[in-house]
Protein backbone atom coordinates (compact mmCIF):
# COMPACT_ATOMS: atom_id res chain seq x y z
CA UNK A 1 0.00 0.00 0.00
CA UNK A 2 1.07 3.24 -0.87
CA UNK A 3 1.36 6.25 1.62
CA UNK A 4 -0.88 9.13 1.67
CA UNK A 5 0.14 12.52 1.55
CA UNK A 6 -1.25 13.28 4.89
CA UNK A 7 1.14 10.26 6.07
CA UNK A 8 3.78 11.76 4.32
CA UNK A 9 3.40 15.54 6.17
CA UNK A 10 2.54 14.21 9.10
CA UNK A 11 5.53 11.71 9.68
CA UNK A 12 8.01 15.01 8.18
CA UNK A 13 6.60 16.98 10.95
CA UNK A 14 7.09 14.42 13.95
CA UNK A 15 10.30 13.51 12.95
CA UNK A 16 11.98 17.45 13.08
CA UNK A 17 10.16 17.93 16.33
CA UNK A 18 11.38 14.74 17.78
CA UNK A 19 14.62 15.03 16.56
CA UNK A 20 14.32 18.42 18.19
CA UNK A 21 13.35 16.87 21.22
CA UNK A 22 16.05 14.12 21.71
CA UNK A 23 18.71 16.81 21.21
CA UNK A 24 17.58 18.82 23.46
CA UNK A 25 17.03 16.58 26.11
CA UNK A 26 20.79 14.80 25.32
CA UNK A 27 21.77 18.35 25.74
CA UNK A 28 20.80 18.33 29.32
CA UNK A 29 22.23 15.63 30.63
CA UNK A 30 25.41 17.01 29.04
CA UNK A 31 26.12 13.92 26.51
CA UNK A 32 28.21 15.42 24.33
CA UNK A 33 27.49 15.81 21.08
CA UNK A 34 28.75 13.31 18.21
CA UNK A 35 28.51 10.41 15.56
CA UNK A 36 26.83 8.00 18.26
CA UNK A 37 24.88 10.41 19.47
CA UNK A 38 23.26 11.83 16.21
CA UNK A 39 23.00 8.53 15.25
CA UNK A 40 20.96 7.74 18.19
CA UNK A 41 18.92 11.00 17.72
CA UNK A 42 18.03 9.67 13.87
CA UNK A 43 17.02 6.35 14.84
CA UNK A 44 14.92 7.74 18.11
CA UNK A 45 13.30 10.01 15.24
CA UNK A 46 12.81 7.79 12.60
CA UNK A 47 10.86 5.44 15.08
CA UNK A 48 8.52 8.24 16.31
CA UNK A 49 8.11 9.23 12.50
CA UNK A 50 7.14 5.49 11.42
CA UNK A 51 4.96 5.05 14.63
CA UNK A 52 2.90 8.34 13.64
CA UNK A 53 2.87 7.48 9.87
CA UNK A 54 1.09 4.15 10.90
CA UNK A 55 -1.32 5.69 12.99
CA UNK A 56 -2.56 7.72 10.29
CA UNK A 57 -2.73 5.16 7.98
CA UNK A 58 -4.61 3.47 10.77
CA UNK A 59 -7.23 5.82 11.32
CA UNK A 60 -7.64 6.52 7.22
CA UNK A 61 -8.59 2.75 7.27
CA UNK A 62 -11.32 3.36 10.49
CA UNK A 63 -12.63 6.22 9.13
CA UNK A 64 -12.77 5.56 5.28
CA UNK A 65 -12.15 2.06 4.82
CA UNK A 66 -9.29 0.26 3.19
CA UNK A 67 -8.17 1.71 -0.12
CA UNK A 68 -8.55 0.41 -2.97
CA UNK A 69 -5.43 -1.35 -4.49
CA UNK A 70 -3.59 -0.84 -8.16
CA UNK A 71 -4.85 -2.36 -10.88
CA UNK A 72 -2.37 -5.09 -12.25
CA UNK A 73 -2.09 -6.15 -15.80
CA UNK A 74 -4.30 -9.17 -15.47
CA UNK A 75 -7.02 -6.25 -14.28
CA UNK A 76 -6.76 -4.69 -17.27
CA UNK A 77 -7.36 -7.56 -19.68
CA UNK A 78 -10.33 -8.32 -17.95
CA UNK A 79 -11.72 -4.83 -17.91
CA UNK A 80 -11.68 -4.54 -21.77
CA UNK A 81 -12.74 -7.85 -21.77
CA UNK A 82 -15.87 -6.86 -19.78
CA UNK A 83 -16.18 -3.71 -22.19
CA UNK A 84 -16.18 -5.44 -25.22
CA UNK A 85 -13.08 -4.12 -26.27
CA UNK A 86 -10.14 -5.99 -28.80
CA UNK A 87 -6.72 -6.95 -26.22
CA UNK A 88 -3.79 -5.47 -26.92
Amino acid sequence: MFPSMSNLIISTIVFFVAAWFANRYLDEQGIPKGMTRGVLVFVLASLASWGAGEMVDWTQVKIGGPQAAAQGPGDLSQLLKAAGQPQP
